[in-house]
């Protein structure tokens, strides 16, 4: 079974993905021309030796190298215009690659250089995200795009973006997020933002388990009450080499709390050490809430396709574990339950049916 699931039939099947960034997305080429309207030097104007740039500045092992690709994507995202063209372009490239529901993130706070506001920042992508949507729509595909507004966790701004992400909860908002170094920024300096969005009866996820290990996935969960967690790679410290659970692991596991695990992204920043060592085998084995995602489309070279391809390869999963991870992320959605179970209903089931027929 596993030899007959070629790459562009992945392509077609329905996906869902929870974790993608926005400046981790950008076409090379539209850098290319985002980057001479503002005078942005990048390290070469040639889109694909710029494609090639960020993949290899990704890959070099070198935190330094790798935040430097965000600088120059960030860079050329102070404008309206160029904030509502990348959005656009983000829900084209991921309908084109067959996802049907996407949760895109990022932080309004990286984007206020040219004098935007954090509204009209949010404006302008919610915007782009409409026209992309629809100009899919009019090539005959389908996606449903959800926005969620992430605050740094190293700044101070965390309360300001949660009220920001509550004020556009009817016009695209889904969720909110905090993302940035772990280590000695723990989700709980953020409490405050926290407990506004609980009062608020809104979803959150957090960035937990990646760079740092457990006592970041106990504290967004036990302290911050996270809805998800960001990366949460860093469970299986908590899972003892014949399978147990220890009283931490079997909490996420009891609870269904999704994992929002990107394969290739774990990898270049340590993580793990090869998609082979991933634990998302072991994970899915165990029946954790564990999901595909794609976590930086342009550092990683990747798309939901090229992820779940490489689980085929490296696992030797078909057609019905790729179901299992899709439902997966489309019962873990910030929209509500019976759009959730519309999109599993009507479009997840009927097309893998087919296929595992």
């Amino acid at each position: 079974m596993v030899a007959t699931i070629r790459y562009e039939d992945i392509v077609k099947v329905p996906k869902a993905l929870l974790h993608d960034h926005l400046d981790g997305g950008l076409r090379p080429a539209t850098i290319v021309d985002l980057a001479a309207e503002v005078s942005h030097e990048l390290p070469t104007t040639d889109p694909e030796a710029l494609g090639r740039w960020f993949a290899d500045a990704a890959d070099s092992g070198s935190l330094e190298r790798y935040l430097e690709t965000f600088a120059h994507t960030v860079a050329v995202m102070q404008t309206a215009p160029a904030l509502r063209r990348v959005a656009r372009e983000c829900a084209l490239d991921l309908a084109a690659d067959g996802v049907v529901y996407a949760e895109v993130r990022f932080a309004p706070e990286q984007h206020l250089e040219r004098d935007l506001s954090l509204d009209e920042v949010v404006e302008a992508v919610l915007a782009g995200f409409a026209e992309g949507t629809a100009q899919a729509v009019e090539a005959g595909l389908s996606i449903r795009v959800g926005t969620l507004l992430t605050a740094m966790r190293h700044a101070a701004r965390s309360q300001e973006i949660a009220e920001l992400a509550v004020r556009h909860r009817d016009v695209g908002v889904v969720g909110f997020d905090i993302a940035g170094a772990e280590a000695g920024f723990p989700p709980t300096r953020h409490l405050d933002a926290f407990e506004y969005l609980q009062r608020e009866n809104f979803h959150f996820t957090i960035h937990a388990g990646e760079a740092f290990g457990l006592p970041s996935i106990w504290q967004a969960i036990q302290w911050c009450g996270a809805d998800r967690l960001g990366h949460g790679v860093r469970i299986v410290d908590d899972i003892a080499p014949d399978g147990s659970l220890g009283r931490l692991a079997a909490y996420v596991r009891d609870k269904r709390i999704p994992l929002e695990l990107c394969p290739s992204s774990n990898v270049q920043t340590g993580a793990v050490a090869s998609i082979a060592d991933h634990p998302i085998g072991l994970l899915r084995d165990l029946r954790f809430r564990a999901t595909v995602n794609t976590d930086n489309r342009l550092m990683s070279g990747t798309s939901m396709s090229r992820e779940m391809s490489l689980l085929v390869e490296t696992f030797g999963y078909g057609w019905k574990e790729l179901q299992w991870f899709t439902i997966n992320a489309m019962k873990s959605a910030f929209i509500p339950f019976d759009e959730r179970l519309r999109i599993i209903d009507e479009v997840i089931k009927p097309a893998y049916a087919k296929l595992l027929a």
